[in-house]
């Protein structure tokens, strides 16, 4: 399989949450439906369906991280400081050309992406096309609301 490329921090993050998953809720969920079925009859034991239902989601995500994190390619952003090309990891600040309302994103790996948090994943339109590009350079996204033109205006590596 194709390694899966990811920012430090993203794999620091990933990890945390698989160490919780194996040895924080994994033991919880267990403890829960031991307890569930200590309430007998398990057909009619909401209790025990919900712990059960949890179980299979977390077994299911440490099976994902544990795959995710296996094939984890990490790539130290800091080696690009100065740099004013974009690549994985930049900080991106961008300037609509129709609003001059600007925007800073993080590109990131797949696993790693969180639009609320500014941080964009490498396979989404907006960081395909940022890929490659300088300060100065003109972009146009494709967006479920129409096209949208942007100027890179800043490239950071932190």
């Amino acid at each position: 399989m194709d390694k899966i490329p990811m920012t430090k921090h993203g794999h620091e993050a990933l990890t945390a949450e698989f160490t919780d998953l194996k040895k924080v809720q994994r033991p919880d969920v267990i403890q829960a439906i031991s307890t569930a079925r200590a309430h007998g009859d398990l057909s009619e034991n909401a209790e025990y369906h919900t712990a059960k239902d949890r179980q299979s989601f977390i077994e299911g995500r440490i099976q994902e991280l544990e795959s995710v994190l296996g094939l984890a390619d990490i790539i130290e952003t800091a080696k690009f400081k100065g740099d004013t090309v974009v690549r994985f990891g930049a900080f991106v600040s961008v300037a609509d050309e129709d609003t001059d309302e600007e925007s800073t994103y993080q590109i990131v790996g797949t696993y790693e992406g969180d639009l609320e948090n500014k941080k964009i994943s490498l396979s989404s339109p907006m960081a395909r096309a940022l890929i490659g590009k300088s300060v100065g350079d003109s972009i146009s996204v494709n967006t479920p609301n129409g096209g949208k033109d942007y100027e890179v205006i800043e490239v950071e590596y932190k």
